[in-house]
């Protein structure tokens, strides 16, 4: 009788694209909806003052209610992400600590995104919003949390896959490359918490780094013998090995 051949394994867990898909998907619905909701108007920013942001979370609690659920939901497949992709560069054979920095990068700005709509949401009851100053302190805890707290585990979670993924050729150069640049300029975002100019580097980290998960997830290997291949048409050279592959 002759043997069965042995079934390919899967690298499990969804798909990394997808996920990063969904959780952009997400946060640019919690943004448009926000703005539809409001007639067009900006979030008010903490930095605009107590009366301000008391001003607008009475008037626009609705908006901020869904803005804040969208928030939270955008969070989950991030996390998700993260930990897949640590799973996934485990069984490429990445031993260094990439994987694991990316991971608490990963799982740092997921929490924190969810830290930051759930004050958002404590934001939009109006038994809190008589009071200017905890109002005040809401929005600053969101702004901190979802801005620069996030967008730093972002940056962590870029530079955990970029890193091994430019040394071992796991996707193109250029998006290795990119995924570290977004990095870097997602860590020095945390100098806006003195130097608020510099806040213009949040969104570069936020909406730039989300567009690199979704184009790595599509790229990154599911499989260690796509490595090998990818390393081995680099070098011009042949696979090793009976079956091929060398190890």
């Amino acid at each position: 009788m002759n043997a069965l051949p042995a079934p390919a394994r899967r690298s499990g867990g969804p798909h990394l694209g997808t996920l990063a898909i969904v959780s952009a998907a997400l946060l640019l619905a919690s943004l448009l909806i926000g703005a539809v909701l409001t007639g067009g108007q900006a979030f008010v920013s903490p930095f605009d003052g107590k009366d301000a942001v008391m001003a607008y979370a009475q008037k626009d609690w609705a908006s901020i209610r869904v803005t804040s659920m969208l928030q939270f939901g955008s969070a989950v497949p991030l996390g998700i992400f993260a930990a897949t992709a640590f799973a996934r560069l485990q069984r490429l054979g990445v031993r260094v600590p990439g994987p694991a920095i990316g991971f608490f990068g990963g799982l740092t700005a997921s929490v924190l995104l969810m830290v930051s709509a759930l004050a958002e949401f404590v934001l939009s009851r109006p038994e809190v919003t008589t009071d200017a100053n905890l109002a005040l302190a809401l929005s600053f805890l969101s702004f901190a949390t979802g801005g620069v707290g996030s967008v730093t585990g972002m940056g962590l979670l870029l530079a955990g896959i970029a890193v091994p993924a430019l040394i071992l050729r796991l996707f193109p150069r250029w998006l290795a490359w990119a995924g570290l640049v977004i990095a870097a300029l997602a860590e020095l975002s945390f100098l806006s918490l003195a130097v608020e100019p510099l806040q213009f580097l949040l969104p570069i980290g936020r909406f730039g780094g989300m567009l690199w998960l979704i184009a790595a997830g599509f790229l990154l290997p599911t499989d260690r013998r796509d490595v090998r291949d990818r390393s081995h048409e680099v070098r011009g050279g042949s696979p090793a090995g009976d079956d091929g592959t060398s190890e």
